[in-house]
C-alpha cells in the first residue's frame, strides 16, 4: 500500500511537473510570438516608410532631370540661336565685302581707263610741247642769227665769266673779313677747341670706368650663368658693361649717384676678391651709406662756403647731390656756388640784401637734382621744395622766377645774370645738343623752302647741306643757279662757324616693268 501511494505520489509529480513544464513553454512560445509580431509590425513600419522616401526622392530625381534637360535644352536653343546669329552676321559681311571688292573693281577699271586717257593725252601733249619746243628753237635760231650749239657755247661761257667774277669776289671778300677779323676768328677757334674738351665732360657724367688688376677678374665679375653681374646691376640699377677694353669694366648709368655707388662697390669687390651675390649686396650697402655720407659732406662744405646758415637739413642733402650732377657739362656743385657769390656782388652794388640774393643763387638749380618722378620746369619745382622747407618768400620767388616762368623779384633777377655769367664764360659749357639739333633744322627748312626742291639734308654736322631737286622742274643750269642762290641765302641768314657746303643733286630715272 505504501509502495502503491509512492508510485501514485511519483505518477501525479510527474504529471504535475509535466504540465508546469507545458505551461512554461507555452509562456515562453507564446513570448517569442509578441515578440517576433511586435518586430515583424515595426519592420512592415520601416519598409513603409523606406518605400514613402523611396517615391519621394523619385518624384524629387525626377523633378531635378526635368529641370536639367530643361536647363541643357535652353543653352543648346541659346547657343543654336547665337550660332545662327553669328552665321548671318558672317554671310552679312561676307555679302558687303562681296559688294566692296566688286566695287573697288569698278573703280580700279574707271581709273586704269581714266589712266589710259591720260597716257594718251599726256603722248598728245608731249608731242605738241616737243613741236612747239622745237619751233621755238627754230624761232630762236632765227631771231639770234645763231644755231643751238653757238647759243649753249654763249651761255656756258657767259655762266664761266660769272662764276669766275663770283669766285674772284668771293676770294677777296673772305681775305678782307680775315684781315679785318682775325682776332675775333682766333677766339672763335678757341671757343670750338674749349667745346671740343668740354666733350669728355660728358662721357664722364654718364660713364665710369673701373680698373682691374688682371683680365680673369672679368670672368669673376660675371659669374656662373651671369649671376655675379645680374646681382650687381639689380642691387645697383646700372649697366655694367665687360667689352674687350683691357683691365678695366665700365659703369653706365644716367643717375650719377647710382654710378658712383656702382663704381665704388665694384671697386671694393675687386680689392676684397670674394665676388658672389650676398657679398655683392652686402657691399653695395656699405656703398650707399659712404655715398650718403659724402653727399651730406658736400652739402655742408656748400653751405660753408657759401656762408648760407639754417638751411634744413633735406636741403642740405640736395645741395650735396649737385656733386655728382652736371648741367651741360658744368658741374652743379661749383656752377651753383660760383653763381651764390656773383649774386652777392651785384645785389651789394645795387644795395639789395645780400644774404638773400646769395642763398637765392645757391639754391636757384636746387629743382634739378630733385627725384625725376617730379614733372615741371626745375625752377618751379625748386621754389616748391623752399617753400615745403619754410624758407623766405623772396629767395623762393628768385628760385623759381630766376627763368622768368613766373613773376619775377630784384633776386630773381640777379640769379638769372649770375646763372648767365657763370654758364656764359668761355669753356664753362658745351654747346647745348636743343641748339645743335636746332640749327640742323633751320638749315634743312631754309634748303627746303626754294621751289624745285625735294628733299634736303644736313649732314657732316651742319658743315655740308645737300639738296635733291626734282629733275622735271630744275634743269642743269638751275641746279647751278640753285647752288649759288642756297649758299648766298644761308650767308644773309643763319649764323654758323667755318663754311658750309652746298651740294645741289638732280637725278633722272627711267623707270620700265618687264610684264
Amino acid at each position: 500500500m505504501e509502495a502503491f501511494m509512492w508510485l501514485a505520489a511519483v505518477v501525479v509529480g510527474l504529471v504535475a511537473g509535466a504540465g508546469a513544464g507545458y505551461w512554461a513553454r507555452s509562456a515562453l512560445l507564446e513570448g517569442r510570438l509578441r515578440s517576433a509580431r511586435q518586430a515583424l509590425e515595426e519592420d512592415q513600419r520601416r519598409t513603409k516608410a523606406l518605400l514613402e522616401e523611396i517615391k519621394t526622392q523619385e518624384r524629387q530625381t525626377i523633378l531635378a532631370a526635368k529641370d536639367e534637360g530643361l536647363r541643357i535644352r535652353g543653352a543648346a536653343e541659346a547657343e543654336a540661336r547665337d550660332r545662327r546669329n553669328e552665321l548671318q552676321r558672317s554671310e552679312r559681311r561676307l555679302v558687303q565685302r562681296d559688294e566692296a571688292m566688286e566695287r573697288r573693281s569698278e573703280a580700279l577699271e574707271r581709273r586704269e581707263r581714266q589712266m589710259a586717257d591720260r597716257e594718251k593725252e599726256i603722248g598728245e601733249r608731249r608731242a605738241e610741247m616737243d613741236e612747239a619746243q622745237r619751233e621755238k628753237l627754230r624761232e630762236l635760231e632765227r631771231v639770234a642769227a645763231m644755231t643751238t650749239e653757238e647759243a649753249k657755247a654763249e651761255l656756258l661761257k657767259e655762266i664761266e665769266t660769272d662764276a669766275r667774277q663770283d669766285g674772284a669776289r668771293r676770294i677777296f671778300e673772305i681775305e678782307q673779313d680775315l684781315r679785318e677779323t682775325i682776332e675775333g676768328k682766333t677766339r672763335e677757334m678757341m671757343a670750338a677747341c674749349i667745346q671740343r674738351v668740354t666733350s669728355d665732360v660728358v662721357s664722364e657724367s654718364t660713364v665710369s670706368v673701373v680698373p682691374l688688376p688682371n683680365e680673369d677678374l672679368k670672368g669673376r665679375i660675371i659669374g656662373r650663368e651671369g649671376r655675379n653681374i645680374r646681382a650687381m646691376e639689380a642691387a645697383t640699377g646700372v649697366d655694367i658693361i665687360i667689352d674687350d677694353t683691357p683691365d678695366s669694366v665700365t659703369v653706365s648709368a644716367f643717375d650719377p649717384v647710382r654710378r658712383e655707388i656702382a663704381r665704388l662697390a665694384l671697386t671694393r669687390l675687386v680689392a676684397d676678391g670674394r665676388i658672389h651675390p650676398a657679398r655683392i649686396e652686402e657691399v653695395v650697402i656699405k656703398a650707399r651709406q659712404e655715398v650718403e655720407n659724402t653727399i651730406r659732406q658736400e652739402g655742408e662744405r656748400l653751405v660753408y662756403e657759401a656762408e648760407v646758415h639754417g638751411l634744413h637739413p633735406e636741403l642740405i642733402r640736395l645741395l650735396g647731390r649737385m656733386k655728382f650732377r652736371f648741367s651741360y657739362g658744368q658741374n652743379l656743385s661749383k656752377h651753383s656756388l660760383e653763381v651764390a657769390h656773383l649774386s652777392a656782388m651785384i645785389a651789394a652794388e645795387m644795395g639789395l640784401d645780400i644774404k638773400t640774393a646769395k642763398e637765392a643763387g645757391l639754391l636757384h638749380d636746387i629743382g634739378k637734382v630733385v627725384d625725376h618722378d617730379v614733372e615741371g620746369p626745375h625752377a618751379l619745382i625748386g621754389g616748391d621744395v623752399l617753400r615745403r622747407y619754410g624758407r623766405p618768400e623772396a629767395v623762393i620767388i628768385g628760385v623759381s622766377a630766376h627763368h622768368y616762368e613766373t613773376e619775377p623779384n630784384m633776386y630773381s633777377v640777379i640769379t638769372a645774370v649770375a646763372d648767365a655769367i657763370s654758364g656764359g664764360r668761355p669753356g664753362a659749357r658745351r654747346e647745348s645738343t636743343d641748339q645743335y639739333i636746332k640749327r640742323l633744322e633751320a638749315l634743312e627748312r631754309l634748303a627746303c623752302a626754294f621751289p624745285g626742291v625735294e628733299r634736303c639734308y644736313a649732314i657732316q654736322a651742319g658743315r655740308e647741306i645737300r639738296a635733291l631737286v626734282k629733275p622735271d622742274e630744275i634743269d642743269d643750269l638751275a641746279a647751278l643757279q640753285l647752288a649759288r642762290d642756297l649758299a648766298k641765302r644761308i650767308e644773309d641768314t643763319l649764323e654758323y662757324p667755318g663754311q658750309i657746303k652746298v651740294t645741289v643733286l638732280r637725278e633722272t630715272r627711267a623707270v620700265e616693268y618687264a610684264r
